[in-house]
Formats: C-alpha cells, sequence, structure tokens
C-alpha cells in the first residue's frame, strides 16, 4: 500500500503541473459553469424556486469528475504505455494491479482540488447547495470516478494512443453536449433522454442534481453508477496489459 501511495503521489503531482491536463480537468469545466450558470444561452426548465445554478453546478462537478478520471487519465496512460513506461512500472513490486490502484488513488486527489476550485467558483456565483446532500453527493462523486478511471484505463490499456486520443476527446464532447452529465436528460429529446439516464454519466449527473438540491437521494441513479463502476472496474482489471 506504501508502494501505490508513493505511486499515486507522483501521479496527482504530475497532472497537476501539465497544463493541457488542467486545462481539460478545471479551465474547461469553469468556463462552462460561468456560460450556462450565469447567461440564458440555453433555456432550462426549472422548478418555482430553483435559479440555473442549482442545476448546472452538480452538472459541472460531474463534468470535472468525467475530465480527470476518463479523458485525461486515458490519454496519459495510453501514452505512458506506449513510450514503455507502464512496462517498466509492471516489473517493479508496484505490479500491474498496483498501477490500476495508483492511478485510481491520483484521480481521487486531484479530484479534491477539482470540488474546492470548482465549487469556491460555484459559490462565488450565486450556487447554494443543499448541505444534507454533500454525503450522497461524495459517494456518488466516488463511484463515478471508479467507472470512468476504470473506462480510462481500459481503453488505454486495450487500443493504440492515437486511438485513445481521438476517442478520449470524442466521448468527452458527446457526454458534453448529450449525455445527460452538465445538464438533465430532460433538456434533450425524450428517446435520448431515456437513454441517457442508463449511461454512467446521465445517472452521476442526475443523481448529483438530486443530492445538492435538497431532492434527496435518487437510488436509482446511485445504483447505475455503482453497478457501471463494479462492471467497469472488473473489466479494467481483466483486461489492462501495460504493454503494447
Amino acid at each position: 500500500m506504501r508502494r501505490v501511495l508513493h505511486y499515486a503521489v507522483f501521479e496527482a503531482v504530475s497532472a497537476l503541473r501539465h497544463g493541457e491536463q488542467l486545462l481539460v480537468s478545471i479551465v474547461l469545466p469553469a468556463l462552462v459553469l460561468v456560460g450556462l450558470g450565469r447567461s440564458e444561452i440555453l433555456s432550462l426548465d426549472l422548478a418555482p424556486g430553483q435559479n440555473r445554478l442549482d442545476v448546472v453546478a452538480p452538472g459541472v462537478l460531474a463534468l470535472a469528475v468525467l475530465s480527470s478520471s476518463f479523458t485525461s487519465q486515458a490519454i496519459a496512460t495510453a501514452f505512458d504505455r506506449r513510450w514503455g513506461v507502464l512496462r517498466l512500472l509492471a516489473t517493479t513490486p508496484l505490479g500491474a494491479r498496483g498501477i490500476v490502484t495508483g492511478k485510481v488513488c491520483s484521480v481521487l486527489a486531484v479530484q479534491i482540488v477539482q470540488v474546492l476550485v470548482l465549487g469556491a467558483l460555484a459559490l462565488a456565483l450565486g450556487w447554494r447547495p443543499d448541505p444534507a446532500g454533500v454525503p450522497a453527493a461524495v459517494g456518488v462523486v466516488l463511484l463515478g470516478s471508479v467507472a470512468f478511471t476504470s473506462l480510462g484505463l481500459l481503453l488505454a490499456g486495450t487500443l493504440r494512443a492515437e486511438a485513445v486520443l481521438a476517442l478520449a476527446n470524442l466521448v468527452w464532447v458527446l457526454l458534453l453536449v448529450g449525455g445527460g452529465l452538465v445538464l438533465p436528460a430532460s433538456t434533450t429529446s425524450e428517446a435520448l433522454g431515456a437513454v441517457t439516464r442508463w449511461l454512467p454519466s446521465g445517472a452521476m449527473g442526475d443523481a448529483l442534481r438530486q443530492a445538492l438540491d435538497g431532492g434527496g437521494t435518487d437510488v436509482a441513479a446511485v445504483a447505475v453508477t455503482a453497478g457501471w463502476a463494479l462492471l467497469l472496474a472488473l473489466l479494467a482489471r481483466r483486461f489492462f496489459r501495460p504493454t503494447a
């Protein structure tokens, strides 16, 4: 465990020093927060007494989870694999399982920074989340982190680096636009909304919005997120290979 924690710290510090990863993990979600939370670019179906930030801010936190745990992790791991870094690490006592565990821990460390920065920005803009929903939201973030980190490692450990680069960025854009992540599925078509509720992105976004807006725990959304986390973690553990 000590080896895993040392590797996790190394990965987290490297991610926070990397300009492109900071752009995807913090800068772009912050721009989405300001753009959708303080403007009328998109009309939202708001409940009485609800403002735009009550819908947008939890979704942006979900987007930050996706950015750090999937997009950044998949691309970085894919190129580490191509350049032989993971092959060398796998020959150490850390091993392949230690690499996976360390990367998950590093993602959680980066997400603490994301939540602090984006949460402070949202509060400054006028967001007032329900404190009673914070424990449920933390649990949802953990499940989403495991799900998307596992998906990123699954892609990085099975595909070529160039394919991972293209696919990870494409998935980020698609889930941002219509994945039920930043905005609820009700803002899309009925058919697309029915699909996104069963995706890890849509389920995580719905669960965070309901928890932080005082609506209690969305048991169905949490169950879907947990199911994806378990399935993808098992697949990553089975098929992740540190060598190309």
